[in-house]
């Protein structure tokens, strides 16, 4: 009976000690290596998006867009933003033709509706910000421009917008709420190009937006007009149904509509929506 009882407590407590060696080798398979698994996974922090985002966009969001791809850029190591600037008429038409894009940021409707009509959107245009314009004149503003009706005065040289392009058409409608008629000297196919006139002192005056006035602090300032608080621009922006990089325009997107972007943006002078 004792050498029973022996042998039986010899067995069990080496089927005890099996099983706490099993269980150790279970706690080994189930740890994932270095690199592999959840724990490989979180460590690795790959970036959601990569590839070449090409952007088209609106001449006056320059500055603006040009730090938000940056920006873009190093929250996303395996992206690279590229942007065509321009006149949102000139690149409304690039885009319908075929041109390679991935994102359209439009100074206004008008522009976009070309574009989306043409059934070149993806999903519906978000409007981001709004802009107003100004008179921008040469430092000093050696003319004493202290409104449009001053734009008529002799000697006086004007540089607009083609009214095709939106800071064009704001001007017309600016101009016409003011009863103010008067022939610039040039016509331009973006605010740039406008704004650099006075710049060179090819014009005395330009109306531009607030926010290139701002940024063109060199030998530029800009002057404020009641009429120009009814014509702001309103922005859209959409991703584009011929993208190459759908994942990453969508995210450029969302970059650009997040606290970050919106915080660029209005800290450059645009309006909120």
């Amino acid at each position: 009976m004792r050498l029973h009882r022996a042998r039986t407590t010899l067995t069990a407590v080496a089927a005890a000690a099996l099983l706490t060696v099993t269980g150790c080798g279970s706690d080994k398979t189930d740890t994932p290596a270095a690199g592999t698994g959840t724990t490989g996974a979180t460590s690795a922090a790959a970036p959601s998006v990569t590839g070449t985002v090409n952007v088209f966009a609106a001449a006056s969001l320059t500055e603006t867009f040009t730090k938000l791809g940056k920006d873009f850029e190093a929250a996303n190591p395996g992206a690279t933003v590229k942007f065509s600037f321009g006149g949102s008429s000139t690149l409304a038409t690039q885009i319908n033709q075929g041109a390679p894009a991935d994102v359209f940021a439009s100074a206004a409707p008008t522009n976009m509706k070309t574009v989306t009509d043409a059934g070149n959107g993806d999903g519906t245009p978000t409007t981001f910000v709004k802009n107003q314009l100004v008179i921008a004149v040469a430092k000093g503003n050696p003319k004493a421009v202290k409104g449009l009706a001053d734009l008529t005065k002799p000697g006086v040289k004007v540089a607009l917008c083609a009214e095709a392009v939106p800071c064009g058409a704001a001007a017309k409608k600016a101009l016409d709420a003011a009863g103010v008629k008067l022939t610039p000297v040039t016509l331009e196919q973006d605010v740039k190009a406008a704004l650099s006139k006075v710049k060179l002192g090819e014009v005395d005056a330009a109306l531009v937006y607030r926010t290139d006035a701002k940024v063109a602090t060199a030998g530029v300032e800009g002057i404020e007009f009641p009429e120009s608080a009814g014509a702001i621009n309103e922005y859209p922006i959409v991703a584009l149904k011929a993208a190459k990089n759908a994942a990453g325009a969508k995210a450029f997107i969302a970059y650009v509509l997040s606290d970050k972007g919106k915080t660029v943006l209005t800290e450059a002078g645009f309006q909120a929506p």
